[in-house]
């Protein structure tokens, strides 16, 4: 049998899960799990439905076959197979706790990546990657009033030569420019060691700790134009005191960090993201 992923985003209104279901079963599909959520605020209705069928029909063919519905309720949708393993890959500076916490996971099929590459503005994590048999690649910072930008170029012409279904930013720490963020967005991850919207920027465990806070947190969030402001896919948090320093936050944090990111991650690989006015809806 063959599983495929609906999801579905629309203003809200009457007769819109009798006539997806409806057309499921019309398909010869059969409904396996559903959810929905309707945002009253904004009057808008999501869903996401995972049908199985016997795979004599195509995804083209599913496609093509649902667009009167998303004409009649002025639908938004996409429709995926899974299991899917997207081509990946991850961006990292010289931090590396997420990075090698994605490679492990991937490396025993815990989150069905299919890494192309890792990409670094350092050499650091060099010998990790290809301890687990992944391609690295060392795109420099040079120096010069246009190196920043030259990096930016060589950056974004090797993941177009990757031919990418996701870019993963684990601790990567160069921010990215606004047609960056644009290219790849809705497709690019990034885990921020703060709880946004609090501690925007660098050194969010400094700010953190200055400001005195008792929890510190981690944020998934999709890339966009504005720095960490993209929306956010997962989010957790950890209690601390006033006896905790710099040193004891950024240790706490490098925990939520990796589970955060591995958590938006299979959210997204899975198909269980919406985004939707700058906020999300993830279903379970």
């Amino acid at each position: 049998m063959t599983t495929t992923v609906l999801l579905i985003s629309c203003p809200d209104t009457s007769g819109i899960v009798a006539d997806v279901a409806g057309w499921v079963s019309m398909n010869g599909g059969n409904i396996v799990h559903a959810e929905q959520h309707t945002d009253h605020h904004d009057a808008m209705f999501f869903q996401r439905v995972e049908f199985t069928h016997d795979g004599t029909r195509d995804l083209a063919f599913f496609k093509t076959a649902f667009g009167p519905i998303a004409t009649k309720y002025g639908m938004t949708f996409s429709m995926n197979e899974l299991p899917w393993r997207p081509r990946t890959a991850i961006m990292v500076s010289k931090t590396v706790h997420c990075l090698s916490d994605l490679l492990t996971r991937s490396r025993y099929g815990d989150l069905g990546l299919d890494v192309q590459a890792v990409v670094s503005n350092h050499n650091d994590s060099r010998e990790l990657v290809e301890a687990f048999g992944y391609r690295y690649e060392h795109v420099a910072l040079g120096e010069g009033d246009n190196a920043r930008a030259d990096q930016e170029n060589r950056v974004s012409e090797l993941l177009d030569s990757l031919n990418l279904d996701l870019v993963i930013l684990a601790r990567y720490m160069l921010v990215l420019p606004p047609w960056f963020a644009d290219k790849w967005y809705g497709k690019m991850i990034n885990i921020h060691h703060s709880f946004l919207p609090a501690f925007i920027g660098a050194n969010p465990y400094r700010q953190a700790h200055d400001r005195g806070v008792k929890v510190i947190g981690a944020t998934a969030h999709y890339v966009s134009e504005v720095l960490d402001e993209g929306p956010i896919i997962a989010q957790d948090v950890a209690h601390v005191s006033h006896r905790d320093d710099v040193q004891d936050l950024t240790r706490i944090g490098r925990d939520l960090e990796t589970v955060v990111l591995a958590r938006a991650v299979r959210a997204h690989v899975e198909h269980r993201v919406l985004a939707w006015n700058n906020r999300t809806v993830v279903f379970g």
